[in-house]
């Protein structure tokens, strides 16, 4: 199930059916190459740390080579670019070729954090949309009043700056 919403830049897509976040967002930026091209580069969470501005590097685990449905993959996260530095393991959540790539950021089992590209072919190219959704719990409630806001302006910032370095890498390449 797809629940639309209006945030920050335009149309967005969460496709969450589990339940309604408080802290979620999304950003779509329209990119002059095949939706499998932008797909491929996304979906190999090694290039991370070439587009996104808190993630430095991703690698896959569990000897998993690339995207599939249920791989792990960690990625080391400098928090608003400045620290603290750490590791964190995610779980692909959507994976299909072309059209769409997700993952949870887990805290052990748990996932607190989802992550989600969506590939929508247009005329002359393909509109990307990055949406991320905090899980609601007790916790994420706490945080949503706390400062929820300021992290989803902030990680609407930094999805913009995300897509527009991956339309340039793909703009700039021979299809």
């Amino acid at each position: 199930m797809w629940f639309w919403q209006a945030a920050g830049s335009g149309r967005t897509g969460l496709p969450y059916g589990r339940e309604e976040s408080t802290v979620q967002g999304s950003v779509s930026v329209t990119m002059n190459a095949p939706a499998q091209k932008v797909w491929e580069l996304v979906s190999d969470v090694r290039n991370t740390g070439r587009f996104s501005p808190e993630v430095m590097e991703a690698e896959w685990l569990d000897g998993v080579t690339g995207p599939a449905l249920g791989a792990k993959f960690r990625g080391h996260v400098r928090r608003n670019e400045i620290g603290p530095v750490y590791w964190t393991t995610c779980r692909v959540t959507a994976c299909e070729p072309g059209r769409e790539f997700g993952f949870e950021v887990l805290v052990g089992d748990r996932a607190v954090n989802n992550w989600h590209y969506r590939f929508t072919p247009v005329d002359g190219g393909t509109e990307v949309t990055e949406s991320f959704r905090l899980n609601d719990s007790p916790l994420m409630r706490v945080f949503a009043v706390a400062g929820g806001q300021l992290r989803r302006r902030r990680n609407i910032r930094d999805m913009r700056k995300t897509l527009e370095r991956i339309r340039d890498v793909v703009e700039g390449e021979p299809s």
